[in-house]
């Protein structure tokens, strides 16, 4: 219930303090740092875990997305770009606060392509328009280790530093980067880990025992993205013996090598794993059902892990070892409590699978305020496209659901988590396969009496703004609404305007550049089809977005202006989405409001 003069409940859940998952110096255990909203805006903290001290170490108005300790935990680095549009330099911050400054000064600003730290040698990935290079820094002074026109980011330094992860693209492919390992002092190259065409190979993790070269990777070589141990000197591959039904990725090492600890991603959830690389036995830590955000494990085997639910909050919590080895539930304990009061719980999204009409189902959660329907529904098209939505506590949901809207969010093809062959569906085909799934799925919720057939709308933000648009001017008879945020709106103008990394991606994603596959591109552009467009439109852009920039937005609605469709354009100080908590509750009263306008639901509650 929400008191006398206090926010609203939807507002509450914004409004609460939240952390991430903290990070450690590698010889420094007990000098950690995490991020936090409490401050009203995403900000880089440090914890003294000796003194239980908490410092602020940034005041950025656009926020800071993350950092980590440097090694020996005098500093925490971070990246510092321009009022959010992602270019800028790693700096860094003294471990109690003081003035930040470059990791490496001799760098110019550009857009990150990964850090690797260790004591005597750091490794930067930046890109730029000239491209994508790794330098190194060490007691040889700064280099170059790599530079190639197609991207490629930094995967990590072996424990002894003498060699370095990387994924390239050289190949052309950008969808399926491969996997080298490099000479840290040199360049030169050492081994190569490539499948073929159309595979992954990633890095994952080297192992964390000096001595030890065997490096965590990611393949697809099964269908599923699959870890396995490889060692890059000798060239042998120890594929896991795992008969899962999802996808598997590596949170950790166990501190001694022994084994692994596995993220399992199945419909939508995820739970954590140990894997013996010795026995080959799989043993499940009992964790409770929802999504695992990240996992660590301490020196002392202690696991840190940050949790959630559709319904419940995020959590940092703690499970300690057992003297076998095992982690008892009893162990399980708050690690790092956000200040002042917790968020109110949310609606327990439900799992199902509805038919996209051809032939496969598709996985999607659904969250429905109480009572029986028809409801206003809001597709919730989640960005990406190669992401997925999992079951996670999100404000922005539980605000529809607040304001009598029933949510549905498909895993449409192109989301991950569902084995390589629907990952890859998009391939050549952009904004086709997702839109198919996600009609189907506004038709299932209208024949089962969930969705109220005048009053549903999508919704979604980046790829999912840009998919919100494509359907708006191409399933003009299906949406009474439409809210795109962050999107791609004219995607000629989006491709010469984007950020270097974004632009390979699109290539690979199109099969060619706009000269190349020309009809391609303007047939898959919103803005191609903006004169069908019949049903009102909200758009929410950031002015120093260089994902998806803000002269397309605008192309677009100018034209929108030009076959007088009802819209509304809103412009924020951030690039590609806000830090800012006071943003976020904005951007959410301003959807409710102008669907309250055009649908006649419930405004925002106040």
């Amino acid at each position: 219930m929400t008191a006398p003069g206090e926010p609203p409940r939807w507002m509450r859940r914004y409004q609460a303090a939240r952390v991430s998952l903290p990070a450690w110096g590698r010889y420094a255990p007990t000098r950690c740092s995490y991020t936090t909203n409490a401050s009203g805006v995403w900000q880089l903290m440090s914890w003294d875990l000796d003194s239980d001290a908490h410092t602020r170490l940034t005041d950025k108005p656009t926020g800071v997305a993350g950092g980590r300790p440097v090694p020996d935990g005098s500093a925490v680095v971070w990246f510092d770009d321009r009022a959010g549009d992602e270019v800028g330099r790693y700096v860094t911050t003294p471990f109690h606060g003081g003035p930040a400054q470059p990791l490496v000064p001799e760098l110019a600003d550009a857009w990150s392509a990964g850090l690797a730290l260790r004591p005597n040698r750091l490794v930067v990935g930046t890109a730029d328009a000239a491209g994508f290079s790794l330098h190194a820094r060490d007691e040889h002074g700064l280099r170059r280790l790599y530079h190639h026109t197609q991207p490629a980011g930094v995967g990590g330094l072996s424990e002894d530093t003498s060699l370095l992860a990387m994924a390239h693209t050289e190949h052309g492919d950008v969808l399926h980067p491969t996997l080298r390992v490099l000479d840290a002092l040199t360049g030169e190259a050492v081994a190569e880990l490539w499948d073929g065409p159309g595979h992954t190979t990633a890095p994952a993790g080297w192992s964390p025992v000096a001595g030890d070269g065997r490096l965590a990777v990611l393949t697809d070589l099964t269908g599923k993205i699959r870890p396995e141990v490889w060692n890059p000197m000798t060239g042998d591959r120890q594929p896991l013996d795992l008969h899962l039904p999802g996808e598997v990725w590596v949170a950790d090492w166990w501190p001694d090598a022994s084994a692994l600890l596995l993220g399992h991603n199945h419909l939508g959830r995820t739970a954590l794993l140990r894997y013996s690389l010795s026995t080959h036995e799989l043993v499940p830590l009992d964790l409770a059902d929802g999504t695992i955000r990240g996992a660590r494990l301490r020196d002392d085997g202690a696991l840190w892990y940050a949790y959630n639910s559709s319904a419940k909050p995020s959590q940092v919590r703690v499970r300690e070892p057992g003297p076998d080895g095992s982690y008892p539930a009893e162990t399980d304990r708050a690690l790092l409590v956000p200040p002042g009061e917790p968020a109110p719980d949310g609606v327990a999204y439900r799992s199902l699978h509805y038919d996209n009409g051809a032939g496969q189902a598709v996985h999607s959660f659904l969250a429905t305020p109480e009572g029986f329907g028809p409801w206003p529904l809001v597709v919730d098209v989640h960005g990406g496209p190669h992401a997925q939505t999992t079951d996670s506590f999100d404000p922005e949901v539980q605000a529809w659901v607040d304001h009598g809207y029933a949510v549905l969010m498909p895993n449409y093809r192109g989301s991950t988590g569902y084995g390589k062959s629907w990952e890859d569906a998009v391939e050549g085909d952009p904004g086709g396969p997702e839109l198919v799934d996600v009609l189907a799925g506004r038709e299932r919720m209208i024949a089962d009496r969930v969705a109220d057939p005048d009053r549903t709308l999508v919704f979604g933000g980046s790829w999912g703004g840009y998919l919100v648009l494509l359907a708006l001017g191409t399933q003009p008879d299906a949406w009474s609404a439409g809210v795109a945020v962050v999107p791609v709106a004219d995607y000629i103008s989006a491709y010469a305007d984007e950020a270097p990394a974004l632009r390979e991606f699109d290539r690979s994603l199109f099969g060619g550049t706009p000269e190349e596959v020309p009809d391609l591109f303007r047939e898959r552009s919103p803005i191609t089809h903006v004169r069908r467009v019949r049903a009102p439109v909200l758009i929410i852009t950031g002015a120093n977005d260089t994902r998806c920039p803000q002269r397309q937005v605008d192309n677009y609605v100018a034209e929108l202006e030009r076959h007088g469709v009802p819209h509304h354009y809103h412009v924020f100080d951030a690039g590609h989405g806000s830090l800012d908590v006071s943003e976020q509750i904005s951007h959410q009263a301003l959807a409710l409001d102008f669907l309250a306008e055009h649908l006649g639901t419930a405004p925002a509650q106040r």
